[in-house]
C-alpha cells in the first residue's frame, strides 16, 4: 500500500498510553463479567433445552416468559432473535428421547395463551447436564493447548523471549474479548469458542509476522538501538497488517449486516478479536518484548540500554 510505503510511526514512544488503554479495557470487561455474574453460557454447556419459535402475530419476550411462567417454567431466558415475533427460548430442563412431554406441555400452553396454529417451532435442541459439562472442560483444554503449543513453536522457531511476549499479547487479547462479550451479553456457545480459538489463530498471525522481522533486522541493522529496531519492523509489516485486517473485516462486516441472526454474534465475537489483535500486534506484543528484553537483560550494551531509556524518555 502506498499510503505505508514509508511508513515511519514511533509506535513504541506510545506504549505507555496504550499500556494505560489495554488495562482500561480489560478491567471494564472483567467489572461486566463480575456484575453479571459470569459470563452467559449456553445450553451447550450448563445443558437444557432450546427453543427457536416464530409467531405470526405481535408478540413481545415478556409474554412468552409470562405464558411458560404459567406452565411451570421459571428456569428459562427468552430472547428476542432476528425477524419480529422470532424467539430463542432457554430452558434448564433437559430434552429426554424425542422431547414429546416438554414440547407437549409447551405447545398445550401457547395454544392456550395465543391461540392454536400462530407459532411454529423452526428449532429444538438439547443437551444433558453432563455432556455441557464435559464440553466446557473441552474447551477450556482446547484453549491451555493452543498457548502450550504456540509457546513451544515461538520457543523453537525464535527464543523464549518472543513466545513469552506473543503469549501475554494473546492472553490480553482474550481478556479483552471476554470482556465484550459479557458487555453485550453474548451468550459462550461452542460457535463462539469457535470464534475464540479463530482470534488466537489470527492475532498470532499478525504478531509471528512483525515479530520474524524483527528477527531478520536485528541481523541487518546490529548497530541501532531495540527500539528502533522494533519500530522499523512494525513500519514495514504495516502495509500488511493494514491490508489484510481491512480486508477480513470488511468481509465480516458483510456478514454482520447480510448474514443474519444466526451467525450475528459469531461475527460480532469475530470483529472485535480482530480489531484487538491488530492492535495488540503493534501496541502490546512488541512493547511487551521490548520490556522482556530489557529486564532479562538481553539489550545487547549497556550503551543501547541508555539509548533506549533516553528514546522512552
Amino acid at each position: 500500500m502506498r499510503l505505508f510505503a514509508n511508513a515511519d510511526y514511533k509506535f513504541l514512544e506510545q506504549r505507555k498510553t496504550a499500556y494505560i488503554a489495554s488495562a482500561a479495557f480489560v478491567v471494564i470487561g472483567l467489572l461486566s463479567i463480575v456484575l453479571h455474574g459470569g459470563l452467559n453460557y449456553g445450553v451447550d454447556f450448563t445443558g437444557g433445552t432450546l427453543f427457536q419459535i416464530r409467531f405470526a402475530e405481535t408478540v413481545t419476550a415478556a409474554d412468552v416468559r409470562g405464558a411458560l411462567g404459567e406452565a411451570g417454567f421459571d428456569n428459562l431466558q427468552v430472547q428476542d432473535f432476528g425477524a419480529r415475533g422470532e424467539f430463542i427460548i432457554r430452558m434448564a430442563e433437559f430434552l429426554e428421547g424425542e422431547g414429546r412431554e416438554l414440547q407437549t406441555r409447551i405447545d398445550q400452553q401457547f395454544d392456550e395463551t395465543f391461540g392454536a396454529g400462530t407459532y411454529e417451532v423452526l428449532r429444538r435442541e438439547g443437551v444433558a447436564p453432563k455432556v455441557g459439562g464435559e464440553l466446557r472442560q473441552r474447551a477450556i483444554g482446547a484453549l491451555l493447548i493452543s498457548f502450550t503449543l504456540t509457546l513451544i513453536y515461538l520457543g523453537f522457531r525464535f527464543e523464549w523471549r518472543f513466545g513469552l511476549a506473543a503469549i501475554i499479547a494473546t492472553i490480553h487479547d482474550i481478556a479483552i474479548v471476554f470482556g465484550i462479550i459479557s458487555l453485550l451479553n453474548i451468550e459462550i456457545s461452542l460457535p463462539a469458542v469457535a470464534a475464540i480459538l479463530t482470534i488466537i489463530g489470527y492475532s498470532l498471525n499478525d504478531t509471528i509476522v512483525i515479530f520474524d522481522r524483527i528477527r531478520e533486522n536485528l541481523k541487518k541493522v546490529r548497530r541501532l538501538p531495540y527500539i528502533e529496531i522494533l519500530d522499523r519492523s512494525i513500519n514495514e509489516t504495516l502495509p500488511r497488517t493494514v491490508m489484510t485486517s481491512g480486508t477480513t473485516l470488511a468481509v465480516l462486516m458483510a456478514l454482520a449486516v447480510f448474514g443474519g441472526a444466526v451467525i450475528r454474534e459469531f461475527t460480532i465475537v469475530l470483529i472485535a478479536g480482530v480489531l484487538i489483535g491488530t492492535y495488540s500486534s503493534i501496541f502490546v506484543a512488541s512493547p511487551v518484548l521490548l520490556e522482556v528484553e530489557q529486564r532479562s537483560g538481553g539489550v545487547r550494551s549497556k550503551s543501547d540500554r541508555r539509548k533506549v531509556t533516553a528514546t522512552a524518555g
